[in-house]
């Protein structure tokens, strides 16, 4: 009986695209934990492509068969979304987190919603700027900026890590359109996914070149050593060291096969189900993760300033899904 209610519960295309963005958008809230670890040992660009080779070899193995396009010119989508949704994106994350404060990241990059929707509007005809989304989008960038501080009230602003903050949720937003576009196309999920990354790793090459040409090698020994953001370290020493650690594993493995092939083929089904700006709306929530992972898994308190950052991003989230009279009465 219960088996039944699950199976039908599935079927409904709203729930199962929200089951899959609330999985994703979980499991992308503890990330920065992850990568906060991870930049102690490693650059920002190698987080990065290490974390996108074990997702694409996780994705080949759940599913060893080529795609076949039928529109060659579909590859452009592929493409644009690798550079812009995982290198641009992911590699600006990283090193924004390297340049500022995690809270700064969190809320900047909290705003890619109203990209996706700005986006989506001019190229696809699609209209998401609806009064509702537009005071939920601002409830939600208010709890999200309390949830960030949670208790802390000094704000610092580091130009060049929030820049690349903004750049990293504008790059977000084309992503966004992309996915719309791929999902159009009704491929196989795991497969798209995978061209997806396929691209990324193509775009990441060139960053690995320029790092080894302009910063080459170096001895990583000394006490106040601090990894560049777009280094690639060939020391044997180091490498030796650092790759030996299980909780580097552990982290690696986290963010590559759950937080990337996972995530990124769930969120792309969760997009074509419930439509892309309305799963991308849910990013408001990842702060909220955070602070709430952080208090059971590192025993980190939450204010009462995060609490009520809490209940106003979730009340934006119910907000922004209102919809104008007139659409309510369309069909």
């Amino acid at each position: 009986l219960y088996s039944d209610i699950i199976l039908s519960m599935f079927k409904n295309r709203a729930f199962s695209g929200l089951v899959f963005a609330s999985l994703s958008v979980f499991l992308w809230g503890i990330t920065f934990v992850s990568t906060k670890y991870l930049l102690r040992s490693f650059s920002a660009y190698e987080i990065l492509i290490l974390r996108f080779l074990l997702a694409y070899a996780a994705l080949w193995i759940l599913r060893p068969k080529l795609l076949s396009l039928q529109d060659k010119k579909s590859e452009i989508y592929f493409a644009l979304a690798g550079f812009s949704g995982v290198t641009a994106y992911q590699f600006m994350e990283n090193m924004a987190i390297s340049y500022t404060s995690a809270s700064n990241v969190s809320i900047i990059v909290s705003i890619c919603p109203i990209f996706a929707a700005i986006f989506t509007q001019i190229f696809l005809k699609e209209k998401h700027l609806t009064i509702y989304f537009n005071i939920g989008f601002l409830l939600a960038i208010f709890g999200v900026a309390l949830v960030s501080f949670n208790g802390v009230v000094e704000f610092h602003l580091n130009p060049k890590g929030d820049f690349l903050a903004f750049l990293a949720s504008l790059c977000w937003g084309i992503y966004s359109l992309c996915v719309s576009k791929i999902n159009s196309l009704e491929l196989d999920f795991i497969q798209a996914t995978r061209r997806v990354f396929f691209w990324a790793l193509i775009f990441m090459i060139p960053i690995g070149l320029f790092s080894i040409m302009t910063l080459g090698t170096f001895p990583v020994s000394t006490p106040d050593f601090k990894i560049p953001g777009i280094s690639l370290l060939l020391d044997s020493e180091f490498n030796h060291f650092r790759f030996s650690n299980p909780l580097n594993w552990l982290n690696l493995c986290f963010l590559g096969l759950g937080a990337s092939a996972f995530c990124f083929a769930a969120w792309n089904i969760a997009c074509e189900k419930l439509g892309t700006v309305r799963a991308t709306v849910g990013i408001y929530l990842i702060p909220v993760v955070t602070i709430v992972f952080a208090f059971f898994a590192l025993g980190e308190k939450i204010s009462f300033m995060g609490a009520v950052g809490a209940v106003l991003t979730i009340s934006g989230l119910f907000v922004s899904e209102i919809k104008p009279k007139e659409n309510q009465s369309r069909p």
